[in-house]
């Protein structure tokens, strides 16, 4: 035996790791809100360190906090890790189709091909002009609104949708010039039913219904429908035009054009699946992160200034060539996404026995990856808490290996470069068309933080004059 393996300690056991005192049978659970769990989480791992242990009722969850471990792990997927069995359970109960967020093993695999040719920076070009037409009804809207008060998050969640179903589907749903809410309504009901089910410790919906679980259901029969009828539609287009088979018009014809290709391993419900996540997390995510965008930006008026100087000498107009040059807007959309990540955590299971940090996890172990703790350490970036966009410039000394708003790994999110540019343009309207007057959290002094699917501001106000 070597002399390095005589000195390595023995690994622990997760029953050796320190945990938070809890109540019998609930653990940790009543100490936990669902809306605001990753506050709780970070609280603790700042007192127990960078790997501890947590009981949400019958399940016991190991928390990791060091993003080296993290990356590791991350790297590990995903034959090593997968997302929590749980959540694979609640979309299944709620008729769900299998998507690449959820999709594991081959079925990842085969998805994972068909999903990253739809959302290839080449294919984003090629449906960028339809972002621009609905970034210029953003801009009509706020004009229409003068300096009237504006509901930033419902009108960046508008926006959103809009994008989505435009690029995604090639579903003209204007909610902007409309004022339609409905699906929007019932994506946000969906994702914070699936992400509030998913946390908690017991499945008492199961057994009862609570009025909230009646509205969830409701919810996902909408977006099933509104799911199958894109489907539709694009099958009967591509069916009077075959020529969209070898240049589809938007990612889902992509996508079915891929999955009926021999061999694919891709059926028409993984398609479904994939639709349904797009129209999920690609409406929440894009506005919570420019929601706060808006917000530090707002709260830091030398970086606003800076930014909006920018876009008004590269962005006169939308093009993919004058977003490409916002090169500081993209360094202050990465800040706001390292103080106030979509994603602040990341939840795992073990597909085998493992060791992380030096502690056995047997197979099944469920991890909590709390990504932003070191993302605001000190001993990573200095000043943490100050918004400073220069860190992600060249020489900046921004660590893209530890702040992860996309995840990392082969599972990294291929949604990224879309996610980007979406925000990018909106921020082109707002900042080229218009000066902002004020904005302000509608409830509190500030906005704070709120866990649904992703983690967003409580509802943020703006007011603009028009430039």
């Amino acid at each position: 035996m070597s002399t390095a393996a005589l000195k390595a300690p023995a690994p622990r056991t997760i029953a050796d790791l320190p945990a938070p005192p809890g109540l019998p049978l609930l653990g940790n659970a009543l100490q936990m809100k669902p809306s605001t769990v990753h506050l709780a989480m970070e609280r603790w791992c700042r007192r127990y360190g960078p790997i501890f242990r947590a009981r949400l009722g019958r399940y016991e969850t190991v928390v990791l906090a060091d993003s080296d471990a993290i990356a590791a792990v991350l790297r590990d997927r995903p034959d090593g890790f997968r997302r929590p069995v749980i959540t694979a359970e609640v979309s299944a109960e709620l008729g769900g189709q299998v998507g690449v967020f959820i999709a594991e093993g081959d079925a990842w695999r085969n998805q994972r091909r068909m999903v990253m040719s739809a959302f290839s920076p080449t294919a984003i070009r090629a449906y960028f002009e339809r972002m621009a037409q609905v970034a210029q009804r953003l801009e009509h809207r706020w004009r229409a609104a003068g300096e009237r008060e504006i509901d930033l998050s419902g009108d960046l969640k508008r926006y959103t949708v809009d994008v989505v179903a435009g690029l995604a589907f090639g579903a003209d749903i204007n909610t902007l010039d409309s004022g339609g809410d409905a699906i929007q309504e019932h994506v946000e009901t969906v994702m914070a039913g699936v992400a509030r089910r998913s946390l908690l410790p017991f499945a008492y919906w199961r057994w009862f219904k609570l009025p909230a679980d009646r509205r969830l259901e409701r919810s996902v029969r909408a977006v099933r429908d509104a799911t199958d009828g894109f489907i539709a539609e694009a099958r009967a287009a591509m069916a009077a035009d075959p020529t969209l088979r070898e240049r589809p018009a938007n990612m889902l014809q992509a996508m079915l054009a891929a999955a009926d290709q021999p061999g694919s391993g891709v059926d028409e419900s993984a398609v479904a699946g994939n639709v349904t996540t797009m129209l999920l997390a690609g409406e929440d995510t894009t506005a919570s992160a420019l929601a706060w965008l808006i917000w530090l930006l707002w709260q830091n008026p030398e970086a606003l200034a800076r930014a909006q100087r920018e876009v008004r000498l590269h962005a006169p107009a939308l093009t993919v060539e004058s977003i490409g040059a916002l090169d500081y807007l993209e360094a202050c959309a990465l800040e706001a996404m390292r103080l106030k990540p979509p994603a602040p955590f990341l939840p795992l299971q073990a597909l085998r026995d493992t060791t992380v940090m030096n502690v056995h996890l047997p197979k099944g172990t469920l991890l909590w990856c709390a990504l932003r703790h070191d993302s605001v350490d000190a001993g990573v970036f200095p000043e943490p808490q100050r918004f400073d966009p220069e860190r992600w410039l060249p020489g900046g000394g921004g660590n893209r290996q530890v702040a992860l708003p996309f995840g990392a790994g082969p599972r990294t999110c291929p949604g990224r470069y879309l996610s980007l540019m979406e925000l990018k343009v909106a921020m082109a309207v707002l900042l080229g068309r218009f000066d902002i007057v004020e904005v302000r959290a509608r409830d509190r002094i500030e906005p704070a933080e709120v866990l649904g699917f992703v983690m967003g501001p409580t509802p943020l106000a703006m007011r603009l004059r028009a430039a």
